[in-house]
């Protein structure tokens, strides 16, 4: 099963695209589905409901939460959680609704996370190591050789805020057929990462998106 963990729609402030666009971009690149990870908020979780029955793709309900630390990445949620909070208490309220939390992007010069992820390695479930919206290789290379060297699941994603992109990294879990299976293999630490950096135009997408609500408002 093929996903992409890290997806962005109108729905984030800095998000372009409509959610049926979002999973439309998805299947055509052959994915399995998408994590939602709107910008602290679970607003477009309806209109992606109504969309995967268009499209037939499975969904992964999460949120990116902006902590005091950096980024945190929830999967598989049933509510939403608060920006603004310390990263590990923000990593309890993930675990207690039974999802999975992963620092994203940890080592971007701008996005980075800025606390000391050493100290979380004990109760995080993975981190994201490749991020294609990530312009600089050398920032998901550390990423990947601090999970490899602490026995972290590796986590792929497009970091999409444009429809385009969305897909051009994501997460496979061989053997898995449903989300469950997905869950469970990431748990195991048998994620593979698959993907590329996205184009440099695509890069700009929370830029324009930004843009795009402020005329919106």
């Amino acid at each position: 099963m093929k996903i992409d963990m890290h997806c962005h729609s109108r729905y984030s402030y800095d998000g372009n695209p409509d959610p049926f666009d979002v999973l439309n971009s998805a299947k055509k690149k052959g994915l399995d589905g998408i994590a939602i990870t709107e910008h602290n908020n679970i607003d477009s979780w309806a209109d992606y409901r109504v969309a995967s029955q268009k499209t037939g793709m499975k969904l992964i309900f999460g949120q990116e939460i902006k902590t005091k630390q950096g980024d945190v990445l929830a999967y598989f949620i049933t509510s939403p959680l608060q920006k603004g909070k310390n990263a590990e208490t923000t990593i309890e309220e993930i675990h207690k609704q039974g999802g999975l939390a992963v620092i994203a992007h940890p080592f971007h010069p701008f996005e980075g996370f800025k606390g000391n992820l050493q100290e979380y390695v004990e109760i995080i479930d993975g981190i994201e190591v490749f991020n294609a919206r990530c312009p600089f290789a050398t920032a998901n290379k550390k990423a990947l050789e601090f999970a490899k060297k602490n026995n972290l699941a590796e986590i792929a994603g497009s970091d999409a805020h444009l429809s385009l992109p969305i897909g051009d990294a994501f997460t496979e879990i061989q053997g898995a057929h449903d989300l469950q299976g997905f869950k469970s293999g990431i748990l195991k630490k048998k994620s593979l990462v698959k993907g590329k950096t996205s184009n440099f135009i695509f890069l700009l997408g929370p830029f324009l998106g930004k843009i795009k609500h402020l005329f919106n408002k």
